[in-house]
């Protein structure tokens, strides 16, 4: 498996793809088609690669990044981006993942066009619905995924302890012994 999916929702861990974005270069998990088509299959979205093309990755960075900024607004508080409002509709529109019953059970097929109108359609559902208020960025300064945090208490602090809730207990303790 060469992607994470800390955030509990494949929405958040698409906008995720691109990691530390503050950094001067950030890292980019989906950078040619081959990576979205995994990206696809690992996240369970899919069930075969849809064999993607430069347009589909254009179409999904173009998504991401919409994404990200109706998040970053809404963590922000501030009115929603007209740009990235119309391009996450235009996805959200699409026709979505096609679940097939066979005989070993169930499936889902589609392209990547039907993957991202998916993603789109749980983006709205989290920006405009009841979740919005869940939203929480990750206190590693230098991580920039973004999470529901469905905790006790909405106490979450990082996307995921495993990584960067360790990262930071760990500096933590490394600075105190050093004291």
């Amino acid at each position: 498996m060469r992607h994470v999916f800390p955030c509990g929702t494949l929405t958040l861990d698409f906008v995720g793809t691109l990691q530390e974005r503050r950094a001067t270069v950030p890292i980019e998990r989906i950078g040619a088609p081959g990576l979205l088509d995994s990206w696809f299959v690992e996240s369970g979205l899919l069930d075969e690669r849809p064999v993607s093309d430069h347009a589909d990755l254009r179409a999904a960075l173009e998504l991401r990044e919409a994404i990200y900024l109706l998040v970053r607004a809404r963590l922000d508080g501030d009115a929603l981006p007209a740009g990235a409002v119309t391009a996450v509709n235009r996805r959200a529109a699409g026709v979505p993942v096609a679940l097939w019953l066979g005989p070993g059970g169930t499936s889902r097929r589609g392209t990547a066009a039907q993957a991202l109108a998916d993603l789109a359609r749980e983006a709205v559902e989290i920006v405009a619905g009841r979740d919005a208020a869940l939203l929480r960025e990750c206190g590693r300064p230098e991580c920039t995924q973004v999470y529901l945090d469905r905790s006790r208490g909405r106490r979450r602090e990082w996307c995921a302890m495993w990584t960067c809730g360790n990262r930071v207990k760990a500096a933590a303790l490394r600075a105190r012994r050093r004291q």
